[in-house]
């Protein structure tokens, strides 16, 4: 006998979400299915947190951050990234969530959930089209970094300890790999 497991649209996950479903769960929509995300301990929690002060001070107005705060992405998937660094659209968020359009890119936090956003959500991403995602390696304090992605992977990936960074969608801002592994 085969098991298929139940796919969900966004549709169908707002509605669940609008009905009071899910609200004692802390989940995401990854591809169809209803995941549950990895709680936060301390050190993921403050390092995303400073890293979002961080990078809100350092970009100013030309983006906006928002932490732990769903996207819409076309493959039914509405993830919820440590920190998404999109366009200030205003108002606009009120009737959507971010779609790939809007974001410049994304940022996860991991320790436990380190296979996840290395390979379910780096592939959710890439065929989305997101130019670039981070992921930080709370463990070893590692920074990775996939960019250009292409056919649903990332084409380019490398991991970084220390130095700078140039995000794709703002070559001009020089961003401390340290400030966004360690806060």
């Amino acid at each position: 006998m085969t098991v298929i497991a139940a796919k969900w649209t966004i549709d169908e996950y707002h509605h669940m979400i609008s009905a009071g479903i899910l609200s004692s769960r802390k989940v995401e929509l990854l591809k169809g299915e209803i995941v549950e995300m990895s709680p936060e301990g301390e050190p993921h929690a403050y390092c995303s947190h400073e890293a979002g002060e961080y990078l809100t001070n350092l970009l100013g107005t030309p983006a906006t951050i928002r932490q732990a705060k769903p996207i819409t992405l076309p493959n039914n998937s509405e993830p919820e990234p440590d920190i998404a660094i999109v366009q200030r659209l205003g108002r606009e968020y009120r009737e959507h969530h971010p779609y790939p359009e809007n974001i410049f890119w994304l940022i996860e936090y991991a320790n436990s959930s380190l296979e996840k956003d290395l390979e379910t959500k780096s592939k959710i991403y890439a065929e989305a089209n997101i130019q670039e995602y981070w992921v930080v390696n709370l463990k070893k304090l590692q920074l990775i970094v996939f960019r250009e992605p292409l056919d649903g992977e990332y084409t380019t990936k490398f991991t970084l300890t220390a130095g700078i960074i140039q995000p794709l969608a703002f070559p001009d801002i020089l961003v401390s790999v340290a400030q966004i592994i360690n806060g």
